[in-house]
């Protein structure tokens, strides 16, 4: 009798980045992200059905795949020696492979134990073994970790996130195991603040943040339905008529990742970034550090050397306005506060 070998399952298109209508800040900032990965992440706000997990997912699937180590359970790169996991470094030969970049989703009610890693239990009661079974830090390696509602994340759930996003490392020590291995991904962030605050360790921690509403005008909303209708109609005709959008729009990430490193903040563009944030009244140093990365990161995006005013007043209020103290005499919202500070400060 003739074997069957069950069929691999068709990998769905991804809605293309390119053809995500308006919502111009959230993807200018996952492009900024993407460039710098070490920037700290994207936290998106605001209201349901406005495409935040839709341009999470076209992001990853614009970039182009990664390569990795054979038979890795980190997708450890081969081309960095000193991030290499244990098994890795001790691995004789390490073979290269292909991977896509990996968008994990990290679901409000995940327990401990499945975000870092446990004891691999069938493997220790069939063979008497104790090994590791990976969690969702080890999948997100070099990826994206996306957690949806993220204002409604459990205290221990984020206290762990914060130790992993400070150190770049996972390490988990239970019924008899220790296991360190490298987790640095972007993490992203999104949730509607009427369900409740984010704390303000995490909250500092997230690069840029980023505020999306419902589209007001009538032709906007109408150019989303027809795109999304035409989507879920044919997938795959779609995706071939943005072809060559999402072609340009990797052709740009990927030559502003080789040209950041060239990128050159001068002087005059510091003094600004500081000024601004002493104007604003931002605890700590790290909004100007966000402020002057989020700046490279935009200059090599549009193929420039060097980080202008320019660069600073379109990027101020991603990486600054999560960073404000609340003024009990100032009700504005914290975009207009950042706007009217750039108005004083950095007048066009």
């Amino acid at each position: 009798m003739r074997s069957r070998r069950a069929a691999k399952p068709v990998a769905r298109p991804v809605f293309p980045f390119s053809a995500i209508v308006g919502q111009d800040e959230m993807k200018l900032a996952l492009l900024i992200a993407a460039v710098d990965p070490a920037l700290g992440g994207v936290l998106v706000f605001g209201d349901r059905g406005t495409g935040k997990s839709t341009t999470v997912r076209a992001l990853a699937a614009l970039l182009p795949p990664m390569k990795a180590v054979a038979g890795c359970s980190f997708a450890c790169d081969p081309a960095r020696p000193a991030q290499l996991c244990e098994a890795c470094r001790a691995a004789p030969r390490r073979v290269a492979i292909t991977v896509p970049v990996p968008v994990v989703d990290l679901p409000l009610g995940a327990t401990e134990d499945r975000v870092t890693g446990a004891l691999d239990i069938e493997r220790a009661l069939a063979e008497g073994v104790k090994a590791f079974e990976p969690g969702l830090l080890a999948r997100a390696h070099r990826g994206f970790l996306y957690i949806d509602e993220v204002n409604l994340l459990e205290d221990h759930l984020v206290d762990l996130l914060l130790d992993v996003a400070a150190s770049g490392e996972n390490v988990v020590e239970r019924e008899g195991i220790s296991i360190r291995h490298p987790a640095r991904f972007v993490l992203i962030g999104s949730g509607n603040p009427e369900e409740g605050e984010l704390r303000p360790q995490l909250t500092d921690r997230f690069g840029l943040a980023v505020e999306v509403r419902t589209p007001q005008d009538l032709p906007t909303r109408i150019e989303v339905v027809k795109r999304r209708d035409s989507f879920d109609r044919d997938p795959k005709r779609f995706c071939a008529a943005w072809a060559k959008e999402e072609a340009a729009t990797r052709k740009r990430l990927l030559a502003a990742r080789r040209l950041l490193p060239k990128v050159r903040v001068p002087e005059a563009a510091l003094e600004a970034a500081t000024r601004l944030c002493l104007a604003l009244g931002t605890d700590g140093l790290r909004g100007e550090l966000t402020l002057m990365r989020a700046a490279r990161a935009l200059a090599a995006l549009d193929g420039d050397r060097e980080v202008t005013l320019d660069h600073l007043r379109r990027i101020a209020s991603p990486a600054l306005r999560h960073r404000l103290r609340r003024d009990p005499l100032d009700e504005s919202v914290a975009a207009t506060r950042v706007e009217r500070a750039l108005a004083e400060v950095l007048p066009a």
